[in-house]
């Protein structure tokens, strides 16, 4: 009797973990901290530039622009679309402060329910937002949208990724990339069912889809994913349809 006890409680436990599974896996994915956006002249940003931005689905996001450097070209700027990880831009001031390259527009973005941007943080969310971003970047004077470059680190990788093979950019650059969510799962949740995952972060079919070079940064210790960006076949064997792309190794 007490082994039949332990073995339904067992079973009522696992029930009640896949069901927090399948509710809050938006919430595991996506912490979406909050921060304010602070004023980019405050912190050395001289030539940034708050922007808001409306996604088809209402949602408000905010990013920085800012332009690097002097031009000499109406169409010289060459601007990266900056998708990081789950950070927000009030965190990471000291690269965007940084990064400021000659003859280039920067455009960092803060996801939806992150930062100072309203809604909330879903994967349908991040690429609205990406969208609206790239929108932007497209539309502004005297960028070439021919000329766009896509940056992702992490989860913001399958934004990037997602960005470049809907939209015709020039290149695509992906700092410690997820091959997918299904694989993350696998890696962290081993114990729970495939059917429960509903995100899909796939990196691999994006890659695979766009037809632009990319340069893939991996990282071998990074402890919250998987060791080998090519498990998957994210890398391995040229990316998409534009050719091979490169691959750097941190350790």
């Amino acid at each position: 009797m007490l082994a039949l006890r332990i073995i339904v409680g067992l079973g009522l436990a696992y029930t009640l973990l896949l069901l927090v599974a399948w509710l809050f896996q938006d919430r595991l994915a996506f912490p979406a901290p909050r921060a304010s956006l602070p004023d980019p002249q405050h912190l050395g940003v001289e030539n940034g530039e708050k922007v808001e931005l409306v996604s088809g689905d209402g949602r408000s996001s905010w990013v920085v622009l800012e332009t690097g450097g002097t031009q000499t070209s109406p169409n010289l700027p060459r601007p990266p679309l900056v998708l990081r990880n789950g950070e927000t831009i009030a965190a990471i001031w000291p690269v965007v402060r940084e990064f400021q390259p000659p003859g280039t527009a920067v455009l960092v973005l803060d996801y939806p329910g992150y930062g100072g941007s309203g809604g909330r943080a879903t994967e349908a969310a991040l690429y609205a937002a990406a969208d609206a971003a790239y929108a932007a970047l497209a539309t502004r004077p005297g960028v070439d949208p021919q000329r766009i470059y896509v940056y992702g680190r992490s989860l913001g990788s399958a934004v990037a990724t997602y960005t470049a093979a809907r939209h015709p950019v020039a290149g695509l650059i992906l700092e410690s990339p997820l091959t997918n969510a299904a694989a993350m799962a696998k890696y962290h949740y081993a114990l729970l069912p495939r059917f429960l995952l509903r995100l899909s972060l796939d990196n691999v079919a994006n890659v695979r889809r766009s037809t632009v070079r990319s340069c893939c940064f991996t990282a071998t210790r990074i402890g919250w994913c998987p060791q080998r960006w090519d498990d998957g076949g994210g890398c391995r064997g040229g990316a998409g349809r534009g050719g091979p792309d490169s691959r750097i190794r941190a350790q």
